[in-house]
């Protein structure tokens, strides 16, 4: 948690900036029946029934103090994906960066062993060489500051249906870029001697 926090409390640094990753689900619904959109005196109504059509994934990159954030809708969220999305982090992205600092959480894919996967050794080794992999202590995932950005996208854009990962990835694309376009920053306010005192029962011993 330490590690986290006083990661989260640096200024930033272009060559090393810090990137919180996240991944989700979406179960993709269509309608039954056609909605009836809103009219005067009338709020918008859709039918309760729905049809099924499956899932798609979501992976999220977030750069809290750029105001920057990345969002790519995938079939799936295997060791392969996640090492295309750390490939497209460090060449893509963030291309003049020493290291990319990156905040995640302890899912098994979520490994440097993923890119060997994926990769030829060497390339894999490149990759690797440029990313520092930061883990939140199990059951401690909101100390990812991706989860306050899932939390706005749902609210803005997720909670409602959409039948596939096409329609999906073009609604995501635009709140993404309105995001981005505004630079919407976040500003983390714990701090390690707050978790001290707050967290006090999670260490292992108290200082006499």
């Amino acid at each position: 948690m330490e590690q986290v926090l006083e990661t989260y409390a640096q200024p930033h640094d272009p060559k090393r900036p810090v990137v919180c990753f996240d991944e989700a689900s979406k179960e993709l619904h269509a309608h039954t029946h056609a909605p009836q959109p809103v009219a005067p005196g009338r709020a918008a109504r859709e039918d309760c029934t729905y049809e099924r059509c499956g899932t798609a994934n979501l992976f999220l990159l977030l750069c809290p103090l750029l105001g920057w954030r990345e969002v790519t809708v995938t079939a799936r969220r295997t060791a392969l994906d996640f090492a295309a999305q750390m490939k497209a982090l460090v060449d893509e992205h963030f291309p003049e960066a020493d290291v990319v600092r990156v905040v995640l959480d302890n899912l098994n894919t979520h490994s440097k062993g993923s890119l060997y996967e994926a990769f030829e050794a060497a390339e894999a080794k490149r990759i690797a060489e440029r990313l520092e992999l930061i883990y939140t202590p199990k059951h401690a995932s909101w100390l990812n500051m991706a989860e306050l950005e899932w939390s706005v996208l749902m609210r803005q854009c997720l909670a409602r249906r959409m039948a596939t990962a096409e329609e999906l990835g073009q609604e995501v694309g635009t709140w993404v870029k309105e995001r981005n376009t505004a630079g919407v920053t976040i500003t983390w306010s714990f701090r390690i001697p707050e978790a001290r005192v707050k967290l006090a029962h999670l260490y292992p011993a108290k200082s006499l």
